[in-house]
């Protein structure tokens, strides 16, 4: 139970935050007020907790929502703060975010790779059914990974989590940045003005940078046609990244070879929580491998970010300096 004489609020609003308040507890150095409100509380509730909360850990923050005059931090419980508002957000607050997310995303990156370059899942298929067509008794030879470039778009967590993973398996690395800096783990760093030069390079190309006015449809028609026609596009970072359409008319008419796409155009609401991820029928087809938001989603991402998110709270108490600031009201 929380100590009543504590006067620091914390509210765990929504989706990922209200239901963690026993995990949250005993990581705390510092005392603080738990407050959990769920997404469907009312609007009463709501308010109420935000009127007291120096601290809310949400995914979600708009002018719609009641006011938190008090709010010095404001938490996101994962790394994209795209439905933050950050014009909502009050003066003196600071807008966080956490990762740990890029140990698992990195491992997705590379499944995706070996599955298209060595095509486990379908010889499983095949021999289930007898069929030894891939069989080094007469079938024809699958492609390695050693030697393919993969081409990086952000270089943070994400992409130099895979990056030591790629280059484990003898890959040509290269990262395209906002903030070009050298780095031992790729080949080359470029700034995303030379992005269209890159694109003939890669054999593989990941997105894996927030999704910003700059980088929304980052990757249109135009530059798809300037990728390699043998060339895999994986996108772990945000679906409007790449042009939706322009990515669906790509891979229906070849333009590259096929996608492993983990973010998506389409998501589940309370009214269809079962939708296809896309207006288009990316489903029907055979050369996308598609997943549901799910690759940064492992067994252990939880703990390490809720250990994080503590540590700014204690941070916050003890007037130190927050991590993984992203905005400042």
């Amino acid at each position: 139970m929380e100590n009543p004489a504590s006067t620091r609020s914390v509210v765990l609003f929504g989706y990922n935050a209200a239901d963690r308040a026993d995990a949250l507890r005993p990581i705390l150095a510092s005392e603080w007020r738990i407050v959990p409100v769920s997404d469907d509380a009312d609007r009463a509730a709501v308010a109420a907790a935000f009127a007291e909360a120096e601290a809310i850990f949400t995914h979600r923050f708009n002018s719609e929502l009641p006011p938190a005059p008090r709010l010095k931090l404001l938490q996101v419980p994962g790394a994209g703060y795209d439905p933050i508002d950050l014009a909502a957000v009050p003066q003196g607050c600071a807008v966080c975010n956490v990762h740990e997310h890029e140990t698992g995303i990195a491992e997705y990156v590379l499944l995706g790779m070996l599955e298209w370059t060595i095509g486990m899942a379908a010889m499983d298929r095949q021999l289930r059914r007898g069929d030894w067509t891939c069989s080094a008794l007469k079938g024809p030879f699958h492609p390695e990974l050693a030697g393919k470039t993969l081409g990086i778009v952000g270089f943070g967590h994400i992409g130099r989590e895979a990056a030591i993973r790629a280059r484990a398996f003898g890959m040509r690395l290269g990262a395209i940045t906002r903030t070009p800096r050298p780095s031992e783990l790729v080949d080359w760093v470029v700034p995303m003005s030379e992005l269209d030069a890159r694109l003939p390079d890669c054999d593989f190309l990941l997105i894996a940078c927030p999704l910003t006015q700059e980088t929304r449809g980052l990757i249109d028609a135009r530059r798809l046609a300037l990728m390699r026609r043998g060339a895999v596009l994986i996108n772990v970072a945000r679906g409007d990244i790449v042009v939706e359409d322009a990515l669906y008319a790509a891979l229906r008419d070849k333009i590259i070879a096929g996608a492993v796409l983990d973010t998506w155009y389409v998501y589940p609401t309370a009214a269809e929580p079962n939708p296809h991820p896309s207006r288009l029928p990316f489903h029907e087809l055979p050369n996308v491998i598609m997943t549901p938001h799910a690759s940064g989603w492992t067994d252990k991402l939880l703990d390490r970010r809720w250990r994080v998110m503590a540590a700014n709270l204690d941070r916050l108490a003890n007037g130190q300096e927050l991590r993984n600031v992203v905005h400042r009201g």
